[in-house]
C-alpha cells in the first residue's frame, strides 16, 4: 500500500506532523486503544465527539479486517487543534464495497456507484457484519463532519453541502475511508449510533479515570 500517496492526497498540507499505524487481527484493539487515548489526552476536544467517534472508529478498522479480504489495513490521523479540526483515514488495497457488497446475493448485480451509494444505509452488508458501521459514520459526519469521502476502486462517495455525491476519481485497489471532524462542536453520541447501544458508557469505561469522570458532571 502506497501510504506516501496517501498522505499527499489527504494529508498535504500536514504532511510532517500525522501519525501512521498498521493494524491486523492481533494489535487492532491496541491501535484503536491508543488513537483514541492520544485523543483524549487533548483536553480542547469535545467529549461527545470521542464518544461518538471511538464507536465509529473501531467499527472503520473491524470492517477492513472483516470485508476486504486483506489482513492489513493502515491508519493516518492529524489533530489541528488551532483550526479544531481531526482528519482520520483507515486503507486497505483489497477486494473494495462493489466487490465485497457482491458476496450477499440481494446486492450481487450492484455497479460501483450503487455499491458505493447504499454502503452508508443501515443493514447493508456483505453478510459477514450488522451493516452498522459505516452507517453509524455517516451519522457523524452529518452531525460534525467536515468531509467524509469512501472511496474504492474508481469512485468516490463524498458529503457535501449536507448531501452525498458519488464521482469518478483516481482508482484505489481496495477501500479508502477519509473523515474530518469539528472537534468542538457537542453532540449527542447516543444519536449517532441510533440510541442502539451507549457509546458514552463504553468510552467513558475505557479511556476516563473516574476523577476525570467526575468532571463531566
Amino acid at each position: 500500500m502506497n501510504v506516501s500517496s496517501l498522505i499527499k492526497q489527504y494529508f498535504a498540507s500536514n504532511s510532517n506532523d500525522v501519525t501512521i499505524d498498521v493494524f491486523d487481527e492481533k494489535n487492532i484493539y491496541t491501535v484503536y486503544q491508543r488513537v483514541i487515548e492520544t485523543l483524549t489526552h487533548h483536553m480542547n476536544i469535545e467529549t461527545t465527539l470521542l464518544q461518538a467517534l471511538s464507536y465509529c472508529f473501531y467499527e472503520i478498522l473491524d470492517n477492513v479486517l472483516t470485508h476486504s479480504g486483506k489482513e492489513l489495513g493502515s491508519v493516518i490521523s492529524h489533530y489541528d487543534p488551532e483550526g479544531h479540526t481531526l482528519s482520520l483515514l483507515v486503507a486497505d488495497d483489497g477486494q473494495g464495497i462493489r466487490t465485497s457488497l457482491a458476496e450477499n446475493e440481494k446486492y450481487s448485480k450492484l455497479t460501483e456507484p450503487e455499491a458505493l451509494e447504499i454502503c452508508i444505509r443501515d443493514s447493508v452488508t456483505d453478510g459477514k457484519g450488522m451493516g452498522f458501521g459505516l452507517y453509524t459514520t455517516s451519522l457523524l459526519a452529518k452531525d460534525a463532519g467536515l468531509r467524509f469521502d469512501i472511496r474504492s476502486g474508481n469512485h468516490t462517495l463524498s458529503w457535501k453541502e449536507s448531501k452525498y455525491l458519488v464521482t469518478e476519481s483516481d482508482a484505489w485497489q481496495g477501500t479508502i475511508v477519509y473523515l474530518q471532524l469539528r472537534t468542538d462542536k457537542e453532540i449527542d453520541p447516543g444519536k449517532v449510533v441510533a440510541n442502539r447501544t451507549n457509546p458514552a458508557e463504553q468510552y467513558n469505561e475505557l479511556f476516563l479515570k473516574d476523577n476525570e469522570l467526575e468532571e463531566l458532571w
